[in-house]
């Protein structure tokens, strides 16, 4: 568990926009704890205490060097929650990170992959690993829905493809509860007592995702004002939830107030409440998380180290 006699140290992404704003501001209002958030640009403002350095999640270097300045700002003191929020609505097929990958997958995905396995020795035994992913690696309009793993294409998209649009979004968030199914498996985490959560925030109004364009927006908001309302009458999943009450459940799952149940991870939000279903089949399918974890390693210069 977080010591709770010392400074708790939580460190951040997704924190300036959207429910994570409120997350952080409830995290950061907690007694005796310090918070570093990765933002990205000039002009970025946080609750007062909350230090902040620049993280550009669209280029892999500039998630090392936000690395390696929190290893440098912490010095030997250890991390005890890693919350990993960040994340875009989606991206069409010309749009690539620094590196050329699709800018969806990278963002939502590599960038955070990246970042877990090389803050993970940094997170004190006991502590906490959090990653936000979605209802929507599970989608209800099975025509958006991943049948396998396409890494080539999620990886550099094509017009039409299934690294594009909303389905790079979908494709994305299943990456990331692959992620942390992966991660919760590692002898390092089990040996150390690391928890490994997943969180889905349920369909959140008034976010769009970082940085989200003036079509993306209007584009959410049709759906989230038409088809989303009748999907859940049959997928209580899909129940709206405000930004203010998705914000405070994070910041319940980050320091601890909301623990899933033993061999859960998964931690989803269902007419706002939180519930500890399975994941999609796929998710759960070890053969094709151990292949995420593999090539993902390669995409960003990491050995594999897979230990399980």
């Amino acid at each position: 568990m977080v010591q709770s006699d010392m400074q708790r140290v939580v460190i951040m992404t997704g924190a300036t926009s959207g429910f994570g704003a409120r997350t952080l501001e409830v995290i950061s209002t907690q007694p005796n704890t310090r918070v570093i958030i990765g933002a990205r640009g000039s002009g970025r403002t946080a609750p007062p205490g909350v230090e902040i350095i620049p993280l550009d999640l669209e280029s892999l270097t500039s998630v090392r060097e936000f690395a390696h300045a929190v290893r440098r700002q912490l010095g030997d003191t250890r991390i005890d929650i890693l919350l990993l929020n960040a994340g875009i609505r989606g991206s069409d097929a010309g749009q690539r990170s620094a590196e050329g990958y699709g800018l969806t997958f990278a963002v939502n995905h590599l960038a955070h992959y990246l970042l877990a396995r090389l803050l993970l020795p940094c997170i004190t035994d006991g502590g906490r690993l959090v990653i936000t992913s979605s209802n929507m690696h599970n989608p209800p309009i099975k025509r958006i829905a991943p049948k396998k793993l396409d890494l080539e294409e999620w990886a550099h998209p094509t017009e039409n493809g299934s690294g594009t649009g909303i389905r790079s979004y979908v494709v994305s968030k299943l990456c990331n509860l692959m992620t942390a199914l992966s991660f919760a498996r590692l002898e390092e985490v089990k040996a150390r007592q690391i928890s490994v959560i997943a969180f889905n925030p349920g369909l959140t109004g008034g976010v769009s995702g970082r940085d989200a364009s003036a079509l993306q927006k209007t584009f959410f908001w049709l759906l989230a004002h038409t088809i989303f309302p009748l999907v859940g009458l049959f997928r209580p999943e899909f129940v709206m939830n405000t930004p203010d009450h998705s914000g405070k459940k994070l910041a319940d799952v980050a320091v601890g107030t909301i623990v899933p149940p033993p061999g859960r991870i998964y931690v989803s939000l269902l007419k706002g409440k939180p519930t500890f279903p399975d994941p999609s089949e796929l998710a759960r399918n070890r053969e094709a998380q151990d292949r995420l974890w593999c090539e993902s390693a390669v995409m960003v210069g990491l050995p594999i180290d897979l230990d399980q």
